[in-house]
């Protein structure tokens, strides 16, 4: 049984509760705080700190590739394509006019993507005439074969610049957002999990363990991968993705963020460090989970990939190796919407979480 001064503090009724305290949840909770100071608002998470694919990511201030783009004009067609781009590119300026580049070690040294045959090429006149308008560069994909030695990358046939992505550290800009939720009297239970929720004509209840409970007038899911236990019918597969890192590595010619084909594999420098993630279309079925662990098999195939592609010459160890939980769809597409007079959700962030959740939390708030 709870005191007075608990159910009048900690679980008292809220205007807004956020289920959910990554990128998407504290965005939306600034969003909100933004455009209506004097909404309460009370943002929940079940674990310690954000977990999900907030701080278990590779730190990729994602823009997308060349191929991710043709892909995705192919599947969805040109309008959602160029929507999703637009968001993409509009959410990392907002990180930057909200944070300090050395605040977040936010670096803009570009994107690259490995190509070993011609045929994106053909297409890269068009897509550079379609982003024109989005991004203000006359090229935004361009081919840079100079770089390709500097980089340490002989083994790879074509490389493609794109000035407009950028590396960043996760755990800093978790820990800025933050600060500027607590700045606007955003309020936090940690360590909280959501049982069960219950919509009324007057409000919802979100039920908690222990017998406990908050009240709110509108409650948004801010959960992701881990949305499908509240919205079952929505179009949601958790997507594990494998990340290592590697010791210290003398001499490293790498610097940048790079992609490879279609974006499932990604690497990156931290510092003097190379780490590398994804894979996991060499075997979908076993990293469609919400399981935060680490394969053999795959943990096996990204040390085969670093020593063929990154670093060919080079003898390496790994120091560290962990995985995170994206969330994938039919579509690229985020899910935000609202799903009943009460309740409303942003979710789906098909591994460009860093990017899309700075413009969801702007939709969220005109939506409630």
């Amino acid at each position: 049984m709870n005191s007075i001064w608990e159910l009048d503090t900690f679980y008292r009724k809220r205007e807004v509760i956020i289920i959910g305290a990554g990128f998407s949840g504290l965005w939306t909770a600034i969003s909100i705080k933004e455009k209506y100071p004097e909404k309460s608002v009370l943002i929940i998470e079940r674990n310690a700190i954000p977990l999900g694919a907030s701080t278990r990511n590779a730190g990729f201030a994602c823009f997308g590739s060349l191929t991710e783009v043709i892909a995705d004009s192919q599947k969805m067609g040109w309008e959602k394509t160029l929507d999703l781009v637009r968001m993409r590119f509009d959410g990392l300026q907002k990180i930057k006019q909200y944070f300090k580049s050395d605040e977040i070690d936010f670096e803009l040294n570009g994107g690259y993507e490995i190509l070993n045959n011609e045929e994106p090429l053909l297409h890269i006149n068009e897509i550079n005439e379609k982003l024109r308008p989005i991004t203000g560069f006359e090229e935004t994909y361009s081919l840079k074969q100079d770089k390709i030695k500097e980089f340490g990358l002989e083994k790879s046939r074509f490389l493609i610049e794109n000035p407009c992505e950028g590396s960043l550290h996760s755990g800093k800009l978790l820990q800025k957002l933050l600060e500027k939720c607590y700045e606007l009297k955003v309020e936090f239970l940690f360590g909280t999990e959501v049982k069960n929720i219950e919509e009324t004509i007057n409000n919802v209840e979100v039920c908690l363990s222990d017998d406990l409970s908050v009240k709110a007038d509108k409650i948004i899911y801010c959960t992701n991968a881990f949305t499908s236990r509240f919205l079952e019918n929505e179009n949601i597969i958790p997507a594990r993705g494998q990340i290592l890192l590697t010791e210290p590595i003398e001499g490293l010619k790498l610097k940048g963020t790079f992609h490879y084909d279609e974006g499932y594999y990604y690497f990156r420098n931290v510092g003097n460090q190379v780490l590398l993630g994804g894979g996991r279309n060499q075997d979908f079925k076993t990293e469609e989970t919400t399981a935060f662990e680490t394969t053999e098999f795959l943990q096996h195939h990204l040390e085969n990939f670093l020593k063929e592609v990154i670093l060919p010459h080079k003898d390496f160890k790994i120091a560290l190796r962990w995985s995170g939980i994206m969330a994938m769809g039919d579509e690229k597409s985020p899910i935000v919407k609202q799903l009943s007079g009460r309740q409303f959700c942003a979710v789906r962030l098909s591994g460009m979480g860093v990017a899309l959740a700075p413009k969801m939390g702007e939709m969220v708030a005109e939506m409630i």
